[in-house]
Formats: structure tokens, C-alpha cells, sequence
């Protein structure tokens, strides 16, 4: 008997031994991981702070506790002191996915709308964003939750039109994107590279603040641009492709990963809607301020038919619905391009889509041009600023296109029939809030935009016609050596009928 009592203690002392040495190498790697919090809690009240130190180990139960009773004052709509307590939440538990998204979304939606000042309102989605790109995804590197909701506050939050002050948020996002990258379309290579003390300094400031690497943006560039980094359904299919390559190097699964694939082609289907950036000046609050305007980005259109396609295949189960998707991504390309004066590239997206889809693809349209012409009466009553920008800047180049060939009559027709839309969707949005939440730049500024894009020498317009243009409408020749600079009429000018060029006003730089 004593024999045997003498082998179990052998064997327990020799148990726990190897327990002990494995609870270190444990211990080490939970260190090394970052799965082990002791941290104190910060600003927290001192029984609260006493408690997690003298429970240690039991950190888990404290944030149950709190996260209960965080759910109550949610209910009860009490966002601010549930802020508060998600805070500690994740200096607890850092690895609560959970929490990280409800208090990004709290800050960004719940809590910012409480402010009726519009920069108040930014400072909170702004740190709804900080939080998860800078904390959240520190501690969870490889969830898909928080690329996905980090995806949808760009996409959501700052890029529709929902909160009234959408234009602020797009206007200070842009502001900030520009002075790092230097443009809507950064040198993607002189950013992997850089090799001046400035670039050195930009390269800092978009790695280390904004946690982005010019090596994954080129990647996103080149697969679906050329896009415009200023705006933010850039950032939402940035966010998604880069948490859709790491989460599958962790092997998550699909289903996971499909919602990552959504959050790129959802903003891409908006950034060639209206991915193309202008600067206006526009009344807030009361206020002059240089905010972005936008247009159609009719460059992305191909990368956009594939990045539909290619998530039809990975998501056979949701195929039919990202056709439906498809589908109308292309009605769209072919009417923006008809009415901007690219027939031959309308005709040739709808007859691809007919080929694909049959004849559900253009319904009662047997033409790019009975498409088009429907679209035009469909969206005559639209309130979609988007859609009335696309149909504006269309009808402009039809005029300006007109002019060029001296049919003078056909141009006024364009001209009339763009100032009628303009002032029609004035009327339907005269409800209150709505000019500010859905601005329409001046039809003046829509044609010197236009006009500039017409003359750019880059433009696809022919240098004859180009030459055509500009003698009707009383412009002098371009430099022998052409520049990129803004053009527009001389006061006063005008077009070969007789009819006032209102394209006198540049668009604002």
C-alpha cells in the first residue's frame, strides 16, 4: 500500500512539474500574442480599478457585467454613459470584437447626430473610425467584423447622403487625404519609394496615422481604378480588400469572407456613379467653403464589370442577386457614356450586357440610344444628385460637342434642356434641409468643368474639334506648348449663334 502511495506522489510531483514548465511556455505565448491584459484601467472609478486588479484572471466576468449593463443603457438610449463603459469593456477584454464595432458605431452614428454643429458631428465619426482602425484592428488583426464595419462607416456614414452633414464629412476627409497624398491619385511609387525628406514625411504620416501601405493601395489602384483617394468609397474597398487577404491567409471561413467581398463591389458601383472629384464652392451653414462636387467616373467601368463578375464566381450562392447588381451597373455605363458622348463605347457595353443577360439586361430598349433617351425621361424627375450630375454634365458635352460642329440650334436645345433639369431638381428638393444634404452646383460651374475636361490636351476630344470649340466660342488658340491649365470663356463671350456662353466662371481649384 505504501508502495503504491509512494508511486501516485512520484507521478503527481512529475505532473505537476511538466504542468509547470508548459504554464510558463503558456504564460510566454499569451505574452507574445497579446492575449494577456494586467494593464490598470485608466479614468476608471477606483472600485472599479481595485477590483480588476484583485481579480485578475476573472477580468472576463467583470466585462459580462459591464457589457450587460452597457446593453441597458442602450436600450434606454443613453449613448454617452454607454460609450464610457465599452471603453473599459475593451481595455478588458481587447479581444471582444463585439464591443470594438458597437462602440465605433455609437460614436460614428449614435452620439455624433446629437451635435447639430456639423464639425462636432465629424469629430465623433471621425473617432468612430480612429477607434477601430487604430485599436480595434491592433488587437484583432484578423476579424473579419472589423475590416467590415470599418468599410461601412466610409462607405455608409461619409459617403451617402443620409446625415445632413455628409458634405462636411466629405469636405474634411478630402481635405486631409489631399495634403498626404498630394491629389486624387497619388504616385503610388514614389510613395513605396520615396526618396525626398518630404515624400519620407507623407509616407510617415499615411503609414503611422492613417495605418495604410502604398503597396496594398497600388494593388487596390490597379485592380479597380484609377480611383480617387479623397473620397471615401475609396477607403471602404481599400479596407475590404486589404481585411479580405488577411483574414484568408487565416483560413476564416467563406461565409465570413463574403461580406468583405460585398464591401467592394457595393462603394466600387457608387465611386463610378460619382467617383470623380470636383471643387465648388457651396453655402453651409450659412458659410462659403471649398467642398467637393461630384461626377460619373467613367474610367473604372471595366475593372467594375470584372470585380462584379469575379464575385458572382466566389459567391455562387448570391449570384443571382450580384447580377441584378451587374446588370444595373451596366444601364448605367451605357447610359453615362451616351450622354456624355461616347456612342461607340455605349453601344458596345450594351450589346456585352445583351450578350450576358439577354434582352432583361435593357428592357424595351433595342439601342444604347433608346436606353439612354429613357433614362433621360426617367431621370428628369429624379432626386438623386448623383444621377442629376451625370445627366448635367452629359448634357453640357452635348453642347459644348455641338457647337464645335456649328449646329448651333441643336446645342441651344441642350443648353435649354439642362438648365430645365437643374432647375427642376432645385424644385423637388426645396424641402428643408435637403439643399445643403443634396447640393447642385451652378449650371456655370458644371460647364467649366466640362469646358476645361474638353480642352484638356489629354482629353478625347479631337484637337480639331478642340480648335472648333474654343473659335466658337471666342477663345484665343492653345500655347504651342499645352498645359493643364483651367480654360474658360472671356466675359462676355459668346457661342457662334449668338447664344451667351455661360461657361465664363471656372470651376474652382
Amino acid at each position: 500500500m505504501s508502495l503504491r502511495k509512494s508511486i501516485l506522489a512520484v507521478s503527481l510531483i512529475a505532473c505537476l512539474a511538466v504542468a509547470g514548465r508548459m504554464q510558463g511556455r503558456l504564460n510566454r505565448d499569451r505574452e507574445k500574442m497579446e492575449l494577456t491584459r494586467t494593464a490598470v484601467l485608466e479614468n476608471a472609478p477606483p472600485v472599479l480599478a481595485f477590483t480588476t486588479i484583485a481579480l485578475g484572471g476573472f477580468r472576463g466576468l467583470i466585462a459580462n457585467i459591464l457589457w450587460i449593463r452597457a446593453a441597458e443603457l442602450q436600450e434606454n438610449g443613453k449613448y454617452f454613459e454607454m460609450a464610457q463603459l465599452a471603453n473599459w469593456i475593451t481595455k478588458l477584454q481587447p479581444h471582444f470584437t463585439q464591443v470594438w464595432v458597437n462602440q465605433a458605431w455609437n460614436l460614428a452614428y449614435n452620439i455624433s447626430v446629437k451635435f447639430p454643429n456639423h464639425m462636432d458631428r465629424w469629430f465623433r465619426v471621425r473617432k468612430g473610425i480612429e477607434l477601430i482602425r487604430d485599436d480595434g484592428l491592433r488587437y484583432n488583426p484578423h476579424e473579419v467584423l472589423m475590416y467590415r464595419e470599418l468599410a461601412w462607416i466610409f462607405q455608409h456614414k461619409l459617403g451617402a447622403y443620409l446625415d445632413d452633414a455628409h458634405m462636411t464629412y466629405k469636405a474634411e476627409w478630402a481635405a486631409e487625404m489631399h495634403s498626404v497624398l498630394g491629389g486624387g491619385r497619388p504616385d503610388f511609387d514614389a510613395f513605396i519609394n520615396p526618396q525626398t525628406p518630404e515624400m519620407q514625411a507623407r509616407v510617415s504620416v499615411l503609414t503611422n496615422r492613417y495605418k495604410m501601405d502604398p503597396r496594398a493601395m497600388k494593388e487596390v489602384d490597379d485592380q479597380y481604378g484609377p480611383l480617387e483617394w479623397r473620397l471615401p468609397e475609396t477607403h471602404a474597398i481599400y479596407w475590404a480588400s486589404v481585411g479580405l487577404k488577411v483574414c484568408k491567409l487565416s483560413d476564416k471561413p467563406e461565409a465570413q469572407l463574403i461580406t468583405l467581398r460585398r464591401a467592394i463591389y457595393q462603394p466600387l458601383l457608387t465611386s463610378f456613379q460619382r467617383g470623380r472629384f470636383i471643387t465648388n464652392q457651396v453655402v453651409i451653414e450659412g458659410q462659403l467653403r471649398r467642398v467637393p462636387q461630384l461626377g460619373p467616373n467613367l474610367a473604372i467601368i471595366e475593372n467594375a464589370s470584372k470585380a462584379y463578375e469575379k464575385a458572382m464566381t466566389d459567391d455562387p450562392e448570391q449570384r443571382d442577386h450580384i447580377g441584378s447588381a451587374h446588370k444595373n451597373m451596366m444601364r448605367d455605363a451605357v447610359y453615362f457614356l451616351f450622354i456624355h458622348n461616347r456612342e461607340n463605347e455605349a453601344k458596345k457595353w450594351f450589346a456585352y450586357g445583351t450578350e450576358k443577360y439577354g434582352t432583361n439586361a435593357f428592357p424595351d430598349a433595342n439601342s444604347a440610344q433608346e436606353w439612354a433617351v429613357a433614362k433621360i425621361s426617367e431621370d428628369v424627375n429624379e432626386t438623386s444628385p448623383d444621377r442629376v450630375k451625370a445627366m448635367l454634365e452629359g448634357l453640357v458635352g452635348n453642347y459644348f460637342a455641338n457647337l464645335a460642329q456649328g449646329l448651333d440650334e441643336e446645342a441651344e436645345g441642350y443648353n435649354r434642356l439642362a438648365a430645365i433639369v437643374r432647375q427642376n431638381f432645385l424644385d423637388r428638393t426645396q424641402y428643408k434641409g435637403a439643399r445643403e444634404r443634396l447640393p447642385m452646383p451652378e449650371l456655370s460651374d458644371i460647364k467649366g468643368e466640362v469646358l476645361n475636361r474638353m480642352l484638356d490636351p489629354q482629353s478625347e476630344l479631337h484637337p480639331e474639334l478642340q480648335l472648333l470649340l474654343r473659335t466658337a466660342l471666342g477663345l484665343p488658340p492653345p500655347p504651342p506648348a499645352a498645359t493643364n491649365a483651367p480654360v474658360a470663356a472671356p466675359n462676355g463671350g459668346r457661342a457662334k449663334g449668338g447664344t451667351p456662353d455661360p461657361a465664363s466662371k471656372p470651376p474652382a481649384k
